[in-house]
C-alpha cells in the first residue's frame, strides 16, 4: 500500500478547481438576454430517450461515469475525455474514538489510497479507460460499450464492460501465469426516472480473485447503486456490491456520498467500508466494521 501525503492530494484537488470550466452544457439564459427558440427550452431535450442520441448532452439524473466505485451507463462522446480522482483516507471513522478522529483531522493525517483514471471516447459508443490505484500499484484497463440507451421503446439502458487488471504496475513478478492478472466481464443495466433518479444493477464476473494462493478462484458480484438529485446539481449517491459466488473476503463493499455538479466538474464526499476501486478489489469486499472518509472528483473535457 502506498501512502500519499495530504499535500499531494490537496495539490491535485486545487489543480482541478483552477481548471477553466468551459460551458460544455447549455446554460440557462440571463433574464435580460434574448430568449432562445422554444425548441431549445423544451424539457424533452434533457430526457434520456431523446431521439438525437447526443452523447455530449447533460443528463441531469446521470451526471457522472461512476456512482462511487461502480460504473454507470453515462456515454462519452467520440473523442471526449474525462479525468477522475478517487481518494480514500485510512482513518476508521467507525472504530476510532472521536478524539482520535479530530486529532487526525478525520483522516487527513493518516495517509490514503488514491486512484487516477483517464477515459477516452474511441467512437460514439466505445470508451477506453485506464485506472491506476495505489493499492498494490494496480493498473486496470477497461473497455465499455454503451450500445443500448433508455428510450420510449427501450425501458433500460445497457452497457457492456470488459477489463483486465494487474498489480505491481502490470508486471507479473511472481512468474506464474495467474499471479497478478485478473480479467473481468460484466454489464451495467440502468433505469432513469425523469431527471431526478438513476438506478443501476451491475453483474460482474472477476477471474483470479484469490490472494496468496496458486489456486485460481473466480468471484461474481452484483453491484447495486443509485443517484437521486435533490436540487439543482446536488445529489445523494449510494451503492453496495454483494458477492453472488466464488471467493468472499470481508464484508460486501458499500458506500454512500453527497455529490455536487458544477459545470464540467463533479465532486463527491464519500463514506465507504473499503478503499477498493478496481473490479477485483470490489470483489474482495470491504473491511468489516470500518467506515472511511474520502472523495471523488471528475473533470470532463468535451
Amino acid at each position: 500500500m502506498i501512502r500519499y501525503s495530504t499535500s499531494t492530494a490537496l495539490a491535485l484537488l486545487l489543480a482541478f478547481a483552477l481548471l477553466p470550466a468551459k460551458p460544455v452544457y447549455a446554460q440557462p439564459p440571463d433574464s435580460g438576454a434574448a430568449q432562445p427558440p422554444a425548441a431549445a427550452a423544451d424539457p424533452a431535450a434533457q430526457a434520456p430517450d431523446s431521439s438525437d442520441d447526443d452523447h455530449a448532452k447533460l443528463r441531469l439524473a446521470e451526471p457522472d461515469f461512476e456512482t462511487i466505485n461502480l460504473p454507470t451507463t453515462l456515454p462519452l462522446p467520440r473523442h471526449g475525455m474525462t479525468f477522475h480522482l478517487s481518494h480514500r483516507f485510512n482513518e476508521d471513522l467507525a472504530g476510532d474514538s472521536f478524539g482520535t478522529q479530530v486529532s487526525n483531522l478525520f483522516g487527513l493525517d493518516t495517509g490514503a489510497n488514491i486512484g487516477l483514471e483517464f477515459r477516452y471516447g474511441v467512437t460514439k459508443h466505445l470508451e477506453a479507460i485506464v485506472l491506476r490505484t495505489s493499492i498494490g500499484r494496480t493498473f486496470q484497463f477497461t473497455a465499455k460499450y454503451d450500445g443500448w440507451h433508455q428510450t420510449a421503446k427501450m425501458p433500460v439502458g445497457i452497457s457492456g464492460i470488459v477489463s483486465i487488471e494487474g498489480e505491481n504496475n502490470f508486471h507479473n513478478t511472481d512468474g506464474g501465469a495467474q499471479a497478478n492478472f485478473a480479467p473481468a466481464l460484466g454489464a451495467i443495466v440502468s433505469r432513469t426516472i425523469g431527471d431526478r433518479v438513476a438506478l443501476y444493477a451491475t453483474p460482474m464476473w472477476v477471474h483470479n480473485t484469490g490472494t496468496g494462493s496458486a489456486e485460481t478462484v473466480d468471484t461474481g458480484f452484483l453491484g447495486i447503486g443509485g443517484r437521486a438529485r435533490l436540487h439543482g446539481g446536488t445529489y445523494l449517491v449510494a451503492e453496495v456490491s454483494p458477492r453472488i459466488g466464488g471467493l468472499a473476503i470481508g464484508d460486501a463493499q458499500y458506500g454512500f456520498a453527497i455529490e455536487e455538479r458544477v459545470g464540467a466538474h463533479v465532486f463527491s464526499l464519500t463514506f465507504t467500508n473499503g478503499p477498493g476501486t478496481t473490479f477485483r478489489q470490489i470483489a474482495h469486499g470491504g473491511v468489516p466494521d470500518h467506515l472511511n472518509l474520502g472523495f471523488n472528483l471528475t473533470r470532463k473535457f468535451y
